[in-house]
């Protein structure tokens, strides 16, 4: 009989639904995490929400072999160290997304009409109506940031009120956001247009710090943020700053770290609650719920489609995972992120055929971390990819071009494409064609300046000059040319990023068709 640790506040579906299938479970929220554990060290399985689930507390449960997050986020396991040892790491998303997408009316409303205050002050025996006086968010303006489940469900809830909608996401169609009345624009158009701007993005490199000045300065007068998000993902001074100049009213859920006391956003947010997103009845019913049915079909079924740590395959070098995603990385920055992706599409040559399903997950992660990370699983990768309305074409690879072990990876948006194909050699990445440009064999890592021109002389030198007068040493070039011999290449490795105000100047003075600044970790 299969042991499950349930050490957290979980709707009792789960623990029933284990027990009635023959499974043995524990489940005690008073109890100290670490004592618990050492109190089950034959414990196979873990159910939990926010618990941390550390290396030292893996290490006290040595027959562990799944561990699930009853809810989508997994930051608080540490995944790689259960890859490690073995044990599979499993979520249940969007089992949450609807007590999300709900609170975060509740907080429009609340912090439009002054309930809060308005309750505090009747409750005292005031009777202040003009002090309360309020604004209704029907037919206002509303920017989602991010349309992930939790941000197609506001934007579903938001029809009701006959809100304007306005969305950032890089990734999502714009066939999808037609069917979700949404108009896709860029960051700075969102935060100028919108009356109440709602966060659904993860925390990541990428994302953090991304409400910033330089946003918030375009903000309306009394803008409504809405962050029940990730705490990081704005700046907390920023935010205290837009509030002075523009009377910013901030909303929060969220915190660094979800534990009692004093909270430094106390003097910026209008109201602020305890992470309350994902705390309904519903939600964690239906959280629970799915946590124990994920565990029966996997260690009945096998089924593992909701592993978030998944291994490779045996013959498959995971060099190969980070070459799709360089690739796919570089693809985005060449199309750019104006327009959201509509299509992927790969070719697979050599013993890469049998391992193309591995590489979705990267090559989407690359595109937008909306859609996941690099470690979620194939399966997961598509479903975001279909969800988002981006068509996966994988196109059957004629070995007949003898390219070996190599991958090619187009990246098409409405107003352009961009292919690219490389290869391993010596283990390391190499870029083989970009475009119509081939025997490139170049290495995508650094500090890289890409620009593309019509042939002529004195361009590259205009470049390299450039460069110099800004105090840019130039490392090495790459200077090819296309099939046609009518169009040049020029890449650039530099001593450190070249600044995008540069990139515009230098794209201007060659009158390039692409100019591209890309800083790549080595």
């Amino acid at each position: 009989m299969k042991k499950v640790l349930i050490p957290t506040k979980l709707d009792k579906v789960a623990a029933n639904y284990l027990t009635e299938k023959g499974y043995a479970v524990v489940q005690d929220s008073e109890t100290d995490l670490m004592a618990l554990c050492q109190a089950n060290p034959d414990a196979e399985a873990l159910i939990v929400r926010s618990e941390k689930i550390t290396p030292e507390i893996i290490d006290l449960l040595p027959q562990l072999k799944a561990v699930v997050r009853a809810g989508a986020g997994y930051n608080t396991i540490d995944i790689k160290y259960a890859r490690r040892r073995g044990i599979d790491v499993m979520n249940t998303p969007g089992a949450n997304a609807n007590a999300v997408a709900e609170e975060v009316f509740a907080m429009m409303l609340a912090a439009s009409r002054h309930l809060v205050e308005a309750d505090v002050d009747t409750r005292a025996g005031g009777w202040n109506k003009k002090k309360f006086m309020g604004h209704e968010i029907t037919g206002k303006t509303l920017g989602i940031v991010g349309l992930g489940n939790i941000g197609q469900l506001v934007a579903r809830h938001a029809q009701g009120f006959d809100m304007e909608l306005l969305a950032y996401d890089p990734i999502v169609s714009k066939t999808r956001a037609e069917e979700l009345s949404v108009s896709l624009v860029s960051m700075e158009e969102l935060f100028s247009r919108s009356d109440y701007i709602t966060l659904h993005i993860p925390e990541n490199n990428e994302t953090r710090g991304l409400i910033n000045a330089s946003l918030l300065k375009l903000a309306r007068k009394g803008m409504v943020l809405v962050n029940c998000a990730r705490a990081g993902i704005v700046v907390e001074e920023d935010l205290r700053a837009a509030k002075a100049e523009n009377g910013l009213v901030y909303c929060n859920d969220v915190y660094p770290a979800d534990v009692p006391g004093p909270k430094s956003i106390a003097d910026v947010a209008k109201i602020m609650v305890p992470h309350l997103g994902a705390n309904t009845t519903e939600a964690n019913f239906t959280a629970a719920r799915r946590a124990g049915e994920e565990l029966v079909e996997y260690f009945e079924q096998g089924i593992t489609r909701y592993v978030v740590n998944k291994d490779l395959p045996d013959g498959l070098d995971p060099i190969y995972q980070h070459l799709a995603y360089r690739l796919a990385t570089i693809a985005r920055a060449m199309v750019g992120t104006k327009d959201p992706v509509s299509a992927i599409r790969c070719s697979y040559y050599g013993s890469l055929k049998p391992f193309a399903k591995w590489f979705t997950a990267p090559i989407t992660a690359a595109l937008s971390e909306n859609l996941g990370d690099a470690q979620q699983s194939p399966e997961e990768a598509n479903a975001a990819l279909k969800a988002s309305g981006v068509l996966l074409d994988v196109r059957d690879a004629d070995d007949r071009k003898h390219y070996g072990n190599s991958m090619t990876i187009d990246v098409e948006t409405s107003s352009g494409k961009a292919s690219l194909r490389g290869t391993v050699a010596e283990h390391k990445l190499i870029i083989s064609r970009i475009n119509s440009f081939e025997n490139i064999y170049m290495l995508p890592v650094g500090n890289l300046l890409v620009v593309e021109y019509m042939d002529r002389p004195g361009v590259l030198a205009k470049i390299t000059t450039c460069c110099g007068d800004a105090q840019i040493n130039i490392e090495d070039i790459h200077a090819p040319h296309d099939v046609t011999g009518k169009r040049s290449l020029a890449i650039l490795y530099t001593d450190k990023q070249v600044p995008q105000n540069l990139v515009e100047k230098l794209k201007q003075d060659v009158d390039a068709s692409l100019a591209l600044s890309l800083s790549l970790p080595n």
